[in-house]
């Protein structure tokens, strides 16, 4: 066994994106159980410290648990990707890194078997995750948990593996917004706290957005190989030039959402310290404004997943301090 190929399969470079939702929920989650503890630490009460110091634990062990999910499910996604883009012929022409499928590195019966094995190893981590946030006191949040993780294994693996992925039919936009962005950060927030705040969609929206910017940047660079494949992502449907404009208004929205929370929520001029991501994310919008060659879009898929992985730590940590 190549594991090599299989660590390339697996697309490490795709894995930041992945957990930004993870970080900015735990992130929220976290910082308002911890301040309301906070005052009661002057407090000689020896319990009232040992109750903050077993939240910490949970915190951790939940933050840690969420984390091998996500990336496990993305894991999964990358080589059902392969898998079926593979098998399909839609990688043959692809510009970007090879494909090992498509490339012959694994055949598809071995990536096949990876996938049963990823899956296996997600949903064992995905149960103990459950366990840790829920115990045996919240049955029903366990079983809508456990049921949002069989739908997530379901949905990586039918992204473009079978007659009806919904990859070939311009809904991955959909998914990528639904379980990048909102899943993640609002999934992860009632992990902590057990309920929902419902200006908490509102940064689900962001990173939701922003990685969905990082999904039809790589559309736009394949355009034109996945309409020869039958690949009718978005931006084959409008085409080009209107896909420029979609972009820009994930870019932008997603900063507008942020936006939004910070005037709802604010306390101090540190939460605005997320606008430094936007920096290098305005200069790739001026960069796809000027490109003319969509091969050249590849070099800013790293630039807009970096962002937004920056994003959500600068997000979290200036609601923190």
């Amino acid at each position: 066994m190549d594991v090599k190929s299989y660590i390339k399969a697996a697309r490490l470079r795709t894995l930041p994106l992945s957990i930004s939702g993870i970080i900015v929920g735990s992130f929220l989650g976290i910082w308002q159980p911890l301040h309301t503890k906070v005052s009661l630490l002057s407090s000689s009460d020896e319990t009232t410290f040992v109750v903050r110091h077993i939240d910490i634990y949970s915190s951790l062990s939940i933050f840690l648990l969420a984390i091998l999910t996500t990336i496990g499910f993305q894991v999964l996604s990358n080589f059902a990707n392969d898998y079926g883009d593979g098998i399909k012929g839609t990688d043959k022409n692809r510009e970007g890194e090879a494909r090992m499928v498509a490339s012959g590195a694994i055949t598809p019966e071995q990536m096949k078997r990876a996938m049963i094995v990823t899956a296996i190893i997600t949903l064992i981590v995905a149960v103990t995750l459950i366990y840790v946030a829920f115990g045996k006191d919240n049955f029903m949040y366990s079983l809508l948990f456990f049921g949002l993780g069989i739908t997530s294994i379901v949905a990586a693996i039918k992204y473009t593996v079978g007659k009806s992925a919904y990859g070939y039919s311009g809904f991955g936009d959909i998914f990528v917004f639904l379980f990048f962005g909102l899943l993640a950060v609002v999934g992860t927030y009632f992990l902590y706290t057990k309920e929902i705040n419902f200006t908490i969609f509102l940064p689900a929206f962001s990173v939701g957005l922003l990685s969905t910017a990082v999904l039809n940047l790589n559309n736009m660079r394949d355009r034109i190989n996945d309409e020869k494949s039958g690949k009718n992502t978005i931006v084959v449907k409008i085409g080009a030039e209107f896909a420029k404009y979609y972009h820009y208004y994930l870019i932008v929205s997603s900063f507008l959402f942020s936006f939004l929370y910070i005037g709802i929520h604010y306390r101090t001029p540190w939460q605005f310290l997320f606008l430094v991501a936007y920096i290098p994310l305005t200069k790739h919008l001026l960069f796809v404004y000027k490109n003319e060659n969509e091969p050249l879009l590849d070099g800013e898929l790293k630039k807009v997943a970096l962002s937004t992985f920056l994003f959500a730590i600068l997000f979290g940590l200036g609601n923190v301090l």
